[in-house]
């Protein structure tokens, strides 16, 4: 059964969520780079995922990825239902307007939410 992109969004928001608590905040942004991927299509994901992104930079005290997210963050507030990058990562490393790969078990999500199925067969 492949989950929906509300529970494969919900689980990795929550990995990050732990992951952050514990100070491991690379970790943490991996998960919320899946978040960007899973929720680019759905504009209060997509938004969500930046700020998520945004409290790791500011934790961080990293000023380029706070200023990258404070600018991705109205972006995917504006943008998501036009057009989005798929598979960027939402990142302020990578391009804001780079599309780029999606692993394999994000892709299958994806594919499953576009044909309205909730499961792989």
């Amino acid at each position: 059964m492949i989950p929906t992109v509300a529970q494969a969004f919900a689980s990795e928001w929550q990995a990050a969520r732990s992951a952050r608590k514990t100070g491991q905040f690379d970790r943490a942004f991996a998960h919320l780079e899946r978040t960007h991927i899973l929720g680019q299509r759905r504009t209060w994901l997509h938004v969500r995922s930046h700020v998520g992104m945004l409290r790791i930079a500011w934790q961080r005290r990293d000023a380029r990825e706070i200023v990258g997210q404070l600018t991705r963050v109205v972006a995917a507030a504006a943008f998501s239902r036009l057009w989005i990058p798929e598979g960027n990562t939402g990142g302020a490393n990578v391009s804001a307007l780079q599309p780029m790969a999606i692993p394999d078990d994000l892709r299958a999500i994806l594919d499953a939410d576009r044909r309205g199925t909730k499961s792989g067969t």
